[in-house]
């Protein structure tokens, strides 16, 4: 077989298509295997590129690859597709994917560690535990809407249920507390389980000395903490702060022409779990105008008063992420300027 100078692969749940590449750019082999079979050829290749894009399965694999002694480079699948040509299918994708790798101005992602995948899948069972925790206190207060009552909301309510129940002196059927019974039940077990994934949560980034760090910047916690981690391969993937603050879409949304230039709102672009958890940790601090002061100084006590409280929240939002990207890069906890 010839050798490849590079090999991109199209990921599939149960099989893989890839296409090997020569060093001047031309097709020497194309193939479709299954993931047993995959793992079986990549391990008896000689040390070359491989390529994939950055989507479910990647990261897993390029650590299999990294094992095996080649070099890995996953790619935004947003980059992949100018490079696709004419009709699509698996072996265009993979064609297209070796010849993305190759291009020298050509953005990669950093491939992530399994402790880092854990704290993801870790954080995503917990907000589907929260969904399903507010879906049912939807519905226990549909059910009792149905019956003439009105239930108040919010969790403090929920705790007294057959309190308030019994309070409001109505006649319910037995087969209907017997439904808001198991309701009841089925809420209380939800808190358990997202108490414990918090547990998980927290004994992981115990482990971890940069997630530690990260906590010591104001408004940042252990949930903000342990999706940087996640989110982020490598700091140095990012030239600067600001750069990590634009892939996170807390930065305006640049719409120039004609030597024009236009800024627009920010652009919501990249991790939206990790920046809704920056404008929480933003909102945390900017409640407390001692506190923003001590950490921020006057600027934000100023940009309060000149601007709408939303335009500051992201502001301060904006600059938390840059102080979390020195942090990382540096491995220093965050000091107050004097």
């Amino acid at each position: 077989m010839s050798f490849a100078k590079v090999i991109g692969i199209d990921l599939g749940k149960s099989t893989f298509h890839l296409i090997g590449h020569d060093y001047a750019g031309r097709e020497v082999f194309r193939h479709k295997y299954s993931r047993a079979k995959l793992v079986d050829f990549l391990s008896v290749q000689e040390s070359t590129t491989i390529a994939m894009e950055a989507c479910c399965g990647a990261h897993w694999l390029a650590r299999k690859c990294k094992q095996f002694g080649h070099e890995v480079k996953l790619i935004p699948a947003q980059y992949v597709k100018p490079y696709v040509k004419s009709h699509k299918n698996d072996y265009i994708d993979a064609d297209a994917i070796a010849e993305a790798a190759t291009r020298p101005n050509m953005r990669f992602v950093s491939v992530k560690t399994e402790e880092a995948q854990l704290g993801t899948v870790i954080r995503r069972v917990r907000s589907g535990y929260i969904k399903e925790r507010t879906a049912c206190m939807n519905r226990i207060g549909s059910i009792l809407l149905e019956f003439g009552l009105s239930f108040p909301r919010g969790h403090h309510q929920m705790k007294n249920l057959f309190q308030w129940i019994a309070d409001q002196n109505e006649v319910l059927p037995p087969l209907l507390i017997a439904e808001l019974t198991t309701q009841y039940e089925y809420y209380n077990q939800l808190n358990v389980w997202i108490k414990a994934q918090e547990e998980k949560l927290l004994a992981l980034n115990k482990e971890n000395y940069v997630a530690q760090l990260l906590q010591t910047i104001p408004g940042v916690g252990p949930m903000t903490a342990s999706c940087c981690i996640s989110a982020v391969g490598s700091p140095q993937d990012f030239d600067n702060g600001r750069n990590f603050a634009a892939w996170l879409g807390l930065v305006p949304f640049q719409y120039s022409t004609g030597g024009k230039p236009r800024m627009l709102g920010i652009s919501k672009r990249g991790n939206k779990e990790l920046r809704e958890l920056f404008i929480h940790a933003a909102r945390a601090v900017m409640w407390r105008d001692k506190t923003a002061e001590k950490f921020f100084g006057t600027w934000l006590i100023d940009l309060k008063c000149r601007k709408p409280f939303n335009v500051a929240l992201v502001a301060l939002a904006n600059k938390i992420a840059r102080i979390a990207w020195s942090v990382m890069t540096t491995k220093k906890p965050f000091e107050i300027r004097v």
